[in-house]
């Protein structure tokens, strides 16, 4: 991997983690000491960061962490609705046990950060099953839609676990009835995606 695909990796995990505070400001100094680095990859991943809307670079005032607003924040999820439900109403009725057995897999692992209350590790399965039955619906542009805005979405999901890591507990519940409804070939699971992804978003506006 190239330095300034490191740098953009590790910047950009200091700021999904909020390590580097949304509306704080950086210099190219505090980066360089924090990732032990030259200034050229540094200002390579910078740029990269700016055209995803991560940082926002300004000669005058440094490097600005940029935060999402209410109204993206509400946008992305209401996309997200209407995508997510398309998806599990295009795979609840043929899905195979082959397709069933991968989701499973990331259910026994996201039990096991839920036990735990590991914020992180959920985070990463979350969107892990959500990606998991895009695939399956095989809508390659709604899976790339999804990707697209998956760093973001990572944010926001530990933005608010966070703040209250039990959370991870009722989300893993509803995963599993999801998956319950996808095995039992039936149209609850459009109903349930619908309402597991409507309770996220009201939560983070709570």
């Amino acid at each position: 991997m190239l330095l300034k695909d490191i740098a953009y990796q590790k910047i950009k995990e200091k700021i999904l983690e909020e390590e580097y505070q949304p509306g704080n400001f950086l210099s190219e100094r505090t980066l360089i000491n924090d990732l032990n680095m030259s200034k050229t990859p540094i200002k390579n991943a910078l740029v990269r960061l700016e055209t995803e809307n991560f940082v926002t670079v300004s000669s005058k005032q440094g490097i600005i962490i940029n935060d999402l607003s209410v109204e993206r924040i509400n946008d992305i999820y209401n996309l997200r609705i209407a995508l997510e439900t398309f998806n599990c109403d295009s795979v609840y009725k043929q899905i195979t046990d082959e397709q069933l057995s991968e989701l499973k897999d990331n259910i026994d692992e996201t039990k096991v950060a839920s036990e735990k209350l590991d914020v992180k590790a959920f985070a990463t399965l979350d969107h892990q099953f959500h990606l998991s039955i895009s695939e399956i619906a095989g809508n390659n542009e709604i899976t790339r839609t999804l990707l697209n805005y998956q760093d973001h979405l990572r944010r926001i999901t530990l933005r608010h676990l966070n703040k209250d890591p039990m959370r991870v507990r009722k989300f893993y519940k509803e995963h599993i009835e999801i998956l319950d409804a996808l095995e039992n070939h039936s149209s609850e699971s459009v109903v349930l995606m619908k309402k597991h992804l409507q309770e996220s978003k009201s939560i983070l506006f709570q």
